[in-house]
């Protein structure tokens, strides 16, 4: 058989990235092995992404993000905030995946737990707030303590308010007023999970295990993988979650759900229609990685084998400034990953991948780690 005979010759595509951050930087460093081609609308050619393909410049052009979809085979994002308006007007020329309607569901709080508890998926109570008033029969409500959220752009612990007591309600009101939010009710959890799960065009799915994420002033500092101690049918439960969403909403490439573990059971948190922070330690240490697999989902590919390199491994992000990377680079169970960000207080500039045969070599290699540990 000649390759002009092989109906399934792989063809290279040129994949459009709405974003040019670290997203965009670690799919296009997954993809072009795959000989996949790539190319970024970004702020600034200071960006992450922005020499590894062609950059389209929003800030210099209005209309850049028309451009890139001329010149590209598929469009994907890094963000929920992506404009949903954009990914609308692409997708009548150039396919975008995932599609409008997980990034419509997944940028707005209240649509994410409506879809939610259309598909029997248990959440933290909750109400829409769009007053001093609403906010105080929330309260009344749901009691407290309680969270208000903005519904849309908030991330890592940004646009969000913790609420102990009564006499901190108008305080609340003052600094996220005057735009949507919602009131989430407390739940008691013992630890926060999360989940990465794959689909594409062929309703092929695959998960990868859950993981245990440690936060700190509202951002992720370290992921262990898998989470110790889940049994199989905690595992069986959060893939069922997540086969509902994917399949309600024909989602094709990467979509993460984040979970409290509860002694009920698990509680979804919110999901993220994108490559996830608590994967990042697939890059190293799953057989093929989540930035892999999603390119592969969008570009029509079959999805790749999940399973873990090792019996343990973590990730831990490096925040706020570069510190001493060189003490990881002495190590023989970790790897580097710097996304070329000048510091700033609160900025995501890289993270360590680690594994280890046992909890013993991992917690010494944590160890050792410590400077980047909160």
């Amino acid at each position: 058989m000649t390759a002009s005979d092989d109906t399934s010759a792989f063809e290279s595509k040129t994949i459009g990235v709405l974003g040019a951050g670290q997203l965009g930087r670690m799919m296009a460093l997954a993809g072009y092995p795959l000989g996949q081609r790539f190319a970024f609308l970004g702020q600034s050619e200071v960006e992450p992404s922005a020499p590894l393909g062609a950059f389209y410049n929003a800030q210099e052009n209005p209309d850049a993000w028309q451009a890139l979809a001329t010149e590209c085979d598929v469009i994907t994002y890094e963000s929920e905030n992506t404009s949903v308006e954009w990914v609308r007007e692409i997708a009548r020329t150039t396919p975008v995946y995932p599609s409008e309607r997980s990034l419509y569901a997944s940028q707005d709080r209240g649509r994410e737990k409506a879809l939610f508890e259309q598909l029997g998926i248990p959440c933290a109570p909750y109400r829409l707030v769009n007053s001093l008033a609403d906010l105080k029969q929330a309260v009344a409500e749901l009691g407290l303590p309680a969270i208000l959220k903005t519904t849309q752009e908030g991330y890592d612990g940004k646009g969000q308010k913790r609420l102990k007591t009564e006499d901190q309600i108008d305080q609340a009101w003052s600094e996220l007023g005057h735009q949507p939010l919602i009131l989430e009710g407390f739940v008691d959890f013992q630890r926060e999970l999360s989940l990465v799960a794959v689909r594409n065009g062929d309703n092929q799915h695959v998960y990868y295990p859950l993981v245990q994420n440690v936060h700190h002033e509202g951002i992720l500092r370290y992921t262990i993988a898998p989470a110790r101690n889940v049994s199989q049918s905690v595992q069986a439960q959060a893939e069922q979650y997540l086969t509902a969403l994917l399949d309600e909403l024909d989602h094709v490439g990467v979509l993460t759900l984040e979970l409290f573990e509860t002694a009920e059971g698990l509680v979804a948190n919110e999901m993220a229609p994108r490559v996830h922070n608590s994967g990042h330690w697939s890059q190293d240490g799953a057989v093929t990685s989540q930035f892999e697999n999603h390119v592969r989902a969008i570009t029509g590919l079959p999805l790749g084998v999940t399973t873990p390199r090792a019996p343990l491994c973590a990730m831990v992000n490096i925040i706020g400034e570069t510190g001493p990377v060189d003490r990881v680079l002495a190590l023989d169970h970790a790897k580097l990953h710097l996304y070329n960000k000048s510091e700033r207080p609160g900025r995501k500039l890289g993270h360590i991948n680690l594994w280890a045969d046992d909890e013993d070599g991992l917690y010494q290699t944590l160890n050792e780690l410590k400077p980047f540990l909160p």
